[in-house]
């Protein structure tokens, strides 16, 4: 099989898909083709199973820097099949229409260094027509946002299952710009622990109990109880202002708002839900509250306790100014949900902390939203899962499914990559291990937009959400992890 071009070890395979499963490469035996015919091999059957082995974990490493875990940059292909909607359509076309994070400069020279790469094929001229089951790869210069560099805390394991205290920030599992900063990856590389099967899920910001099954049986016996609601969850937060002392019941409905950026709200159309509060603590301008929550739906913590006039203290979304003076208490917003979400965005551009959000500027340039989901894992497996994230992902996962297909590189628009020496080889960087220095050496890629941007890194107080999965008990078991300092009677921050 051709490689896109020099440089370092790549990923073979595609992130998952909500199944489970990944996609492979045509085969790349071809038949006798008439005069003029280009070959379009036929697809491969997806494969079940765990995705992820040692040469994924090998593709990069991590070092520590102020607080934060950080990945050193990597090159990672992206691959897809045509979507039916492509089909009859240039590949220029698709470019300009559906992946606009980045000037149509930037897939020519990318096509110009061999990195864009048709059936196995380097793609020469992007006016190329795209037909049923072709298969586009593109690779990219990746860098991953930060971490905190706290360490995943394994509270329980035996032949079964693994059980671990997730430190908020952390995705479950690879998706949107996250790959190796993700448990799964970490368990994988600094553990040994590889072959996981997701039981449930944690949105990023959350931190607490989280269960992994090393076996398919065992995963199908867990989500069985899954399905029947068999699972209780308790989860504690600290929250704004003088919680009720008595018992709160919430039961509003819960309507996503959008997928890329992960936001909900209290809605008449949205789904039924339910949460129970019950105070622990208030000292004086916080209380510290048990939540229990009796459905999963996307943020439904969070958005009932913003819905009850009571936000968790730090939440990067849902105690925001975008909300209105109340903060979107009793689900008093006064703006449509177009304009709720520009203002939550420039709020948190104007603080440099879009990262926080788990997204970037090309996120929010790339292509319109999708309620189907685009995470790397098993989404129907958790329905109902997770109070936090719920039938849906979690927020972090739910970007738009085609954004990281072929269009993970972005260049700004004033980046004159037309007048790059179209003789010069944009050849890829040196791998990892050529490089030099703790943090990876100095080489850049001359694509990647990245390489030239300075970024200010989050604090690690800033990737820390006041909620924490607490407890999660099954028929046959019961995981705890200990209360974070933040939600002991007589914290003040």
């Amino acid at each position: 099989m051709a490689e896109p071009g020099p440089g370092p070890s790549r990923a073979r395979q595609e992130e998952p898909g909500a199944a489970g499963k990944e996609e492979a490469a045509p085969a790349p035996k071809k038949r006798r083709l008439a005069g003029g015919e280009r070959y379009v091999p036929p697809p491969r059957k997806l494969n079940a199973g765990v995705s992820f082995g040692a040469e994924h974990f090998a593709e990069t490493s991590y070092y520590f820097e102020g607080g934060l875990r950080k990945v050193r940059p990597y090159y990672f292909d992206f691959r897809t099949y045509c979507k039916g909607r492509w089909v009859g359509r240039s590949l220029l076309h698709v470019f300009g229409t559906e992946f606009r994070a980045q000037p149509l400069a930037y897939y020519r020279a990318a096509a110009r260094a061999g990195r864009l790469r048709l059936n196995e094929e380097p793609v020469r001229d992007l006016d190329i027509v795209l037909k049923n089951n072709d298969f586009l790869r593109n690779t990219v210069h990746r860098h991953e946002p930060p971490v905190t560099a706290q360490p995943i805390r394994i509270l329980a394991e035996d032949e079964e299952v693994v059980v671990v205290d997730k430190p908020s920030s952390l995705p479950v599992h690879p998706c949107g710009r996250f790959r190796h900063n993700t448990v799964i990856f970490i368990l994988g590389k600094e553990h040994g622990l590889r072959e996981l099967h997701t039981l449930h899920r944690l949105d990023r910001m959350t931190s607490g109990v989280l269960m992994f099954a090393k076996t398919a049986a065992v995963s199908k016996r867990i989500d069985e109880q899954v399905r029947q609601r068999q699972l209780e969850k308790e989860y504690v937060c600290r929250v704004v202002g003088e919680f009720p002392e008595h018992e709160v019941v919430c039961e509003e409905p819960i309507l996503v708002v959008s997928y890329k950026v992960g936001v909900c709200r209290v809605d008449p159309k949205g789904k039924p839900c339910q949460t129970l509060f019950q105070r622990l603590s208030y000292n004086g301008s916080s209380s510290v509250v048990r939540c229990l929550p009796r459905t999963g739906r996307t943020h439904q913590i969070r958005v009932h306790l913003q819905f009850l006039g009571h936000p968790i203290v730090n939440d990067p979304i849902y105690n925001m100014e975008a909300w209105g003076p109340d903060r979107g208490k009793g689900g008093k917003i006064g703006k449509t949900d177009e304009e709720l979400l520009k203002a939550l965005v420039e709020e948190h551009r104007s603080k440099q902390s879009l990262e926080v959000l788990g997204i970037g500027e090309e996120d929010l340039n790339s292509s319109g939203e999708s309620k189907d989901c685009g995470n790397s894992g098993d989404c129907t497996k958790s329905a109902e899962a997770d109070p936090v994230n719920g039938s849906s992902c979690p927020a972090e996962d739910e970007k738009d499914p085609e954004r990281n297909d072929v269009a993970a590189c972005p260049l700004n628009s004033d980046t004159n990559l037309e007048m790059l020496d179209k003789d010069k080889e944009l050849s890829l960087c040196e791998n990892q291990e050529g490089r030099t220095g703790e943090k990876g050496g100095e080489e850049k890629d001359p694509l990647c937009v990245e390489c030239r941007t300075s970024r200010r890194d989050p604090s690690p107080k800033e990737l820390v959400m006041f909620l924490h999965a607490l407890r999660y008990k099954g028929a046959d078991f019961e995981y705890c992890s200990s209360m974070p300092e933040w939600a002991k009677e007589d914290w003040e921050e």
